[in-house]
């Protein structure tokens, strides 16, 4: 046998093997084609689609550090009172809406931890269908006041609420009905109204409520118009009595049965906002002749898309013997998202 025929022989047994290597061979399956997330451009900004259904998605949120400054005003292990004191806030946001034979159909939760040791809780958490609202939610009060810090004598109000509000291009009318439970021991109720509407460069808003238990009444209203390079506002509010709208927990007096203030924020640039504020409180904590005013400066600068430094400066006073006027403020960094 010569080297040729050894040749051929070895190419005809590789042949042999190789077409039954061939026969046995697996082949791999066409891998399932990547559905991509879509943006929704259907509710505004933000939202994408979840993948595999027709619900828009949107996720937000924001960090703040605040540290903030009143003589002797912060608890101290001596008793004493320090004149500062620090907070970091972080809220998440989640909103999801989807277009359905009833209408918009959307929920909204927003997680809130006020310090950067404590745990998050659900600060709000509804449903809307339409014009409907469900749920754990801010009601119209919520924050009505003007630009400033310093406010009337209505709190932030979040209850247990069923409500309905018409909007149009220039015109806006809620309803709603507010579980009060939360502040009352037993289970009591709330009814409160707004409505506001635009007339020109004016803008008005009014609100109206009525705590059951208390059988006290709450107003307020809000005019709002575009001057000069800034807006200024005009505000007012009055109280029959105690009730669950106008305990406050934040900045300015406890409750009053009237209030007045003036506003105007002013657009020095694209970035820089300043806002001066002043209010006038009568018959503070219903105690007839005992007023109070406060006033503030907040300036506002945007540093960059999403992220915010600001600082306030505010004075209280009041007819109350031994009251000498209590100066605060703070300085604030914010990044939303």
């Amino acid at each position: 046998m010569n080297i040729k025929s050894l040749l051929l022989g070895s190419a005809a047994a590789l042949a042999v093997v190789s077409g039954a290597q061939a026969a046995d061979a697996i082949v791999a399956a066409e891998p399932e084609p990547m559905e991509y997330v879509r943006v929704c451009d259907a509710f505004g900004t933000g939202y994408f689609y979840i993948p595999g259904t027709e619900t828009c998605l949107k996720i937000g949120g924001e960090v703040r550090a605040t540290v903030y400054f009143q003589d002797e005003a912060y608890d101290t292990a001596d008793g004493e009172g320090d004149d500062w004191d620090s907070e970091v806030r972080t809220r998440l946001t989640v909103s999801a809406k989807n277009d359905s034979e009833l209408g918009t159909i959307g929920s909204f939760i927003q997680f809130q931890s006020n310090d950067a040791e404590s745990g998050f809780y659900a600060r709000q958490a509804y449903i809307t269908v339409g014009g409907f609202k469900v749920g754990h939610a801010a009601t119209f009060i919520d924050d009505f006041d003007g630009p400033g810090e310093s406010d009337l004598f209505y709190t932030t109000t979040r209850f247990h609420t069923a409500s309905y509000t018409y909007s149009s291009d220039a015109f806006t009318v809620g309803l709603g009905v507010d579980d009060l439970s939360g502040f009352y021991i037993d289970n009591e109720v709330g009814i409160e109204a707004t409505a506001s509407g635009t007339f020109g460069a004016v803008t008005a808003t009014a609100w109206a409520a009525y705590d059951i238990e208390a059988e006290e009444v709450a107003l307020a209203g809000v005019l709002a118009a575009e001057v000069g390079p800034g807006t200024a506002y005009l505000m007012g509010a009055y109280s029959s009595g105690n009730n669950a709208y106008t305990e406050t927990d934040g900045v300015g007096v406890d409750t009053a049965e009237w209030g007045v203030g003036a506003a105007y924020s002013y657009k020095a640039t694209e970035k820089l906002t300043i806002t001066g504020q002043a209010l006038y409180y009568g018959d503070v904590n219903f105690v007839d002749d005992l007023d109070a005013w406060a006033a503030d400066v907040l300036v506002e600068y945007q540093l960059a898309e999403g992220l915010k430094a600001s600082a306030d400066v505010m004075y209280l006073d009041s007819d109350a013997a031994g009251d000498d006027g209590t100066w605060g403020g703070y300085i604030r960094l914010t990044r939303s998202f």
